[in-house]
């Protein structure tokens, strides 16, 4: 509320001199809108937000108006906690259970979130999805690329969760994400398919990748672009220093390295 009030008074402060032939302000404070109901990170809470009477009109005629940047119109909840859909949704979750569980998490009075909209937005994320792992990559150089597989503690059927992502860096030092793609425990198959994919879309072998001590996306690597030079993560080089160093030893290693 004190950045609304600010924001209003800031507003009117930046018209106070633009008069109307009487020598009334055209800009002024106007009290406060209905009460409205906002979702927030933190849960649900009450506004009533600070109106401006603006009198002014442009050159067409047109009335001028106070729009807030912090409070937009009809805004019913904060785009953070659409962050947190995704994640109640790899728990498992299904459109009839967000309800529950988020107004545990939000509180009873949250707003905009039932199941048809959390279906909507669903539909929306995978529309963004598809048109992600369907752009056309023809043109584009890589120098470098990171790939790493995330494993989730979620189970489908017998088998835990893995989707393998791929990160790569443009001749200007730019960062792009390629690719997610659900995997089979970062087997050679599975980063043989997703190579083959962006090949397919016409991304160019990188100069170099770089990658953790999975043996299945190394294998895949070396049919799919064998002129790639192959980097082991720093993460993974220090891992296999430690291990060859006594027990003793390896606390304080990585600091040391760090000084000289």
């Amino acid at each position: 509320m004190a950045a609304l009030e600010t924001e209003a008074a800031d507003y009117v402060e930046r018209h106070r001199d633009q008069r109307d032939d009487a020598g009334r302000a055209l800009v002024v404070h106007n009290g406060r809108a209905q009460a409205r109901k906002l979702t927030l990170g933190a849960g649900t809470v009450e506004l009533k937000a600070p109106r401006v009477n603006d009198r002014r009109r442009d050159e067409q005629g047109r009335r001028q108006r106070f729009t807030s940047r912090i409070l937009p119109p009809y805004l019913r909840r904060s785009p953070k906690v659409a962050e947190v859909l995704p994640i109640l949704y790899l728990r498992g979750l299904s459109t009839g259970d967000f309800r529950p569980a988020l107004e545990g998490l939000l509180g009873a009075d949250a707003a905009g979130l039932s199941s048809a909209n959390i279906a909507r937005l669903t539909g929306c994320w995978e529309q963004e999805y598809s048109a992600f792992r369907q752009r056309d990559l023809t043109g584009r150089e890589y120098v470098y690329v990171w790939v790493d597989g995330v494993h989730f503690n979620l189970r489908l059927e017998d088998d835990r969760l893995c989707t393998l992502v791929m990160i790569g860096a443009r001749p200007n030092g730019e960062k792009e994400l390629l690719a997610v793609e659900d995997g089979y425990r970062e087997s050679a198959e599975s980063w043989k398919a997703l190579l083959r994919e962006l090949k397919r879309r016409g991304m160019t072998a990188p100069v170099v990748a770089v990658g953790g001590g999975a043996l299945g996306f190394w294998a895949a690597l070396r049919e799919v672009w064998p002129e790639t030079r192959e980097q082991a993560c720093w993460c993974h080089k220090l891992a296999n220093v430690l291990d060859k160093l006594p027990k003793r030893l390896q606390p304080p290693a990585p600091s040391a390295r760090c000084t000289k």
